[in-house]
């Protein structure tokens, strides 16, 4: 744990001392809001299930959104109970620091699983999902709250589930039809 650890620290030590400046310091607290609680996916979602053509995919990345939560905040994050990074480095925090585990990001799950259900959707909207599923995970690391490794391996959880929610439930709904 300790070599993932020196890993984890040099890479976000190089992403403080390298790309910090008053843009980014401002930007990215306003990026990473953008994955709280899921809002940003859950309002897409919403809009999804507004227009009768990307409804089923507007529920499908409902469901999605549910299971990532599921996953990574209480069946992953409780038992592993990694500390963030922000609590064992202490650095000015330009956001409120999170009083929950790290690992996995749950962010970045959410992200991840969003952008491939979208992408599924509707290819140029999924660039545009995908875009904002790496910014919003960079955000993560640039602000301190979480190690590289927490992020890959959200990045791996989102767009597992994504794949694999999409497929199972429109195989299921051919199968319906079909019957």
């Amino acid at each position: 744990m300790a070599y993932l650890y020196n890993i984890d620290f040099t890479i976000l030590n190089y992403i403080y001392n390298t790309f910090s400046c008053k843009l980014l310091d401002t930007l990215m607290p306003v990026i990473t809001a953008f994955g709280n609680r899921g809002m940003l996916w859950i309002l897409i979602a919403l809009f999804m299930l507004a227009i009768r053509k990307y409804r089923i995919n507007g529920i499908i990345l409902l469901f999605a959104l549910a299971i990532c939560a599921l996953l990574t905040n209480i069946i992953l994050k409780i038992p592993i109970a990694r500390p963030r990074p922000c609590w064992i480095y202490e650095i000015p925090l330009l956001i409120p620091n999170p009083t929950d585990y790290s690992f996995p990001s749950g962010h970045t799950s959410a992200s991840f699983t969003s952008a491939i259900i979208i992408a599924y959707s509707n290819k140029k909207c999924g660039i545009i999902a995908y875009i904002m599923a790496l910014l919003i995970s960079f955000s993560r690391l640039y602000l301190y709250v979480h190690f590289p490794s927490d992020v890959i391996a959200g990045a791996i959880i989102g767009t597992l589930i994504g794949i694999i929610v999409y497929k199972l439930i429109f195989s299921l709904i051919k199968s319906k039809n079909a019957a």
